[in-house]
């Protein structure tokens, strides 16, 4: 399907510029040969000038006809003296020789540097004409009357060859068909090239979909195949225990749950990705909502004597506690963030989660917050570090990945999750402005980092649309 999208997208991209080229080289090769006849022309022109400026006319003799003038007198009738008139004239054999002709005013030819008379008649032709003598000669020819008072003393015809228009117009044709060739070739090379990186992000999308989807598909199947076993054990006992239908009705309900929380983080995602749920911003304080997220997963902690401390989060309440009057008041850091508090929760409800679930008992997990610089805005870094089991380095590339698990074994466990936490981790961060980081090395535990924007008492609270990849 991918290599018939790119060849399409090659194949218009080659054609349309192609088009392009060949209207341009249209346009350059009608340009050039206009420019060239219209030279022609202008040589002829001017050469008929400088002739008839040259002509010798002389009275005729006392034979030839007289003409009535202007003023009503009778006057000799005016003939050219040829012989005057075209004695530096000499033979030449060169191709762009300009041959010239002159003819009688009864259109006789009297005189002419051919070496043999053309045969065409007269016809004054001003503008320039292009006349075929033979099948391999072709010339361009400009015939003007000449006169003198009312008394029309014969015709100047002046010819030029036709190679000198037709011989660099094939020359500059081949050239284009060459340079077109080889220009179509290249884009042709280049449009496939551009169409292979063009179509890589949807092919990378489109094989995210199929993952997601088989994933998807799975994570569903699996519980509800669970489900239907037990109630078809429940239904097919006529006379149930009590204890045992009380354990498959305890296994339904949880199954039940992890499926809830399955379609709960799977319309999240689709809802942040549409931007249909309005972003409702309000002033956070990080310090107090970390504690409120320790306190929820406090049991899972002492259940693994897992030792779980924020430090910046007990001195902030400390500070908040004490009076202000009172002299060992100190000053509580600003971990106030603009934000959406549920979601921050969540943020923080699924990584510090994560550490517990990976941190082997008798661990520790350590979060801190600290002002810090990034993209030259202030910021309130949380750093979330435990000593639990790591993550390898080729996984971390991936690890913000829907239903991504670093060990595939894990898809099959009951305890694990979705493979939805840290996606949703990073979808959160990005709808507030923020930055997310994961360190980690196998066996020495691992560190994430999330950076949020300081919450400015001058910004008012504002409602906005969530939208992802920022």
């Amino acid at each position: 399907m991918f290599q018939t999208t790119r060849r399409r997208l090659a194949l218009w991209y080659t054609t349309v510029t192609a088009v392009v080229l060949l209207l341009f080289a249209s346009g350059v090769y009608w340009y050039v040969r206009t420019t060239l006849v219209e030279r022609v022309d202008d040589t002829l022109n001017h050469v008929v000038e400088i002739v008839q400026r040259s002509l010798v006319i002389e009275p005729g003799a006392a034979t030839d006809e007289q003409v009535l003038t202007a003023v009503g007198k009778v006057a000799p009738a005016l003939k050219v003296n040829v012989e005057a008139s075209f004695r530096d004239n000499t033979t030449t054999t060169e191709d762009d020789h300009i041959d010239l002709e002159w003819f009688s005013p009864t259109g006789d030819l009297l005189w002419s540097t051919l070496s043999e008379p053309l045969h065409l008649p007269v016809k004054v032709n001003p503008e320039g004409k292009t006349v075929p003598i033979d099948a391999e000669h072709v010339v361009r020819q400009v015939t003007d009357r000449i006169v003198a008072g009312n008394q029309i003393l014969g015709y100047l015809r002046v010819s030029h060859p036709w190679f000198e228009v037709t011989k660099p117009s094939r020359q500059l044709l081949q050239d284009l068909c060459l340079g077109l060739s080889l220009m179509i070739s290249a884009v042709a090379t280049i449009g496939w090239l551009l169409s292979g990186i063009a179509i890589a992000p949807v092919r990378e999308s489109y094989q995210q979909l199929k993952q997601f989807t088989a994933d998807a598909s799975h994570e569903l199947r699996n519980p509800i195949a669970v489900i239907q076993t037990n109630v078809q054990v429940a239904l097919a006992d006529p006379e149930p225990d009590a204890v045992a239908q009380q354990q498959q009705l305890q296994v339904i309900e949880r199954l039940t749950r992890r499926l809830g929380r399955l379609v709960d983080d799977l319309l999240f995602l689709a809802r942040q990705e549409g931007g249909l749920v309005p972003f409702e911003v309000e002033s956070v304080d990080i310090s107090v909502l970390l504690t409120d997220v320790i306190e929820e997963q406090a049991a899972i902690a002492d259940h693994k004597h897992i030792q779980l401390n924020c430090q910046a989060c007990e001195t902030a309440l400390l500070s908040l506690a004490s009076e202000p009057s009172s002299p060992s008041a100190v000053t509580p850091p600003n971990w106030m963030v603009q934000g959406n508090a549920d979601q921050l929760l969540r943020l923080f409800t699924n990584i510090i989660s994560n550490s517990l679930q990976y941190t082997p008992d008798d661990g520790r997990i350590e979060i801190s917050l600290e002002e810090e610089k990034w993209q030259n805005q202030a910021t309130i870094a949380i750093t979330i570090q435990d000593n639990g089991v790591g993550i390898p380095e080729a996984a971390l590339p991936h690890i913000f990945d829907r239903f991504y698990r670093v060990d595939p074994a894990r898809q099959r466990s009951a305890t694990s999750g979705s493979g939805l936490g840290l996606a949703i981790a990073k979808v959160i961060v990005e709808n507030h402005g923020g930055d997310i980081q994961l360190h980690s090395r196998p066996q020495q535990g691992t560190e994430v980092k999330i950076r949020l924007p300081v919450y400015l008492e001058s910004a008012k609270p504002r409602t906005v649309l969530a939208t992802v990849g920022r």
